[in-house]
Formats: structure tokens, C-alpha cells, sequence
């Protein structure tokens, strides 16, 4: 159950990117700037398939090598 150094390097960039525009919606929120909050709130939904997808990926390439 070998899996891709690539593949796990962009779930772990995906993550770093949801950590940091949940971080920046919740400092704007604060502040009042909701339009920048729903703007990075967002970002933050659509980070989550393309992560799901990078992830299936991954298993279909680990399942074609089997």
C-alpha cells in the first residue's frame, strides 16, 4: 500500500490552504469584512472535492499498480 510522494504533497498543500483561509476568513470576519470573509470561505468549500478528487486519484493509481 504504497502510495504517491506527488499526491500526498498536495493533500498536504490542500490542508495547508484550508488551515490558512479558514484562518484569514475568520481574522476578516472579525474585522468586519464580509465580503472577503465569504470570499475565502468560499475557497475553502471548494478546496475540499478537488481534495476528494486528488484523493481518488490516488487510489485508482494504487489499485491499476496491484
Amino acid at each position: 500500500m504504497k502510495h504517491s510522494y506527488l499526491m500526498f504533497g498536495i493533500l498536504c498543500a490542500i490542508l495547508m490552504l484550508n488551515i490558512i483561509f479558514t484562518q484569514y476568513m475568520v481574522h476578516q470576519y472579525f474585522f468586519e469584512n464580509y465580503r472577503t470573509a465569504i470570499v475565502f470561505g468560499a475557497l475553502n468549500i471548494i478546496l475540499f472535492p478537488v481534495a476528494i478528487l486528488v484523493y481518488k486519484k490516488d487510489q485508482k493509481a494504487q489499485r491499476r499498480e496491484s
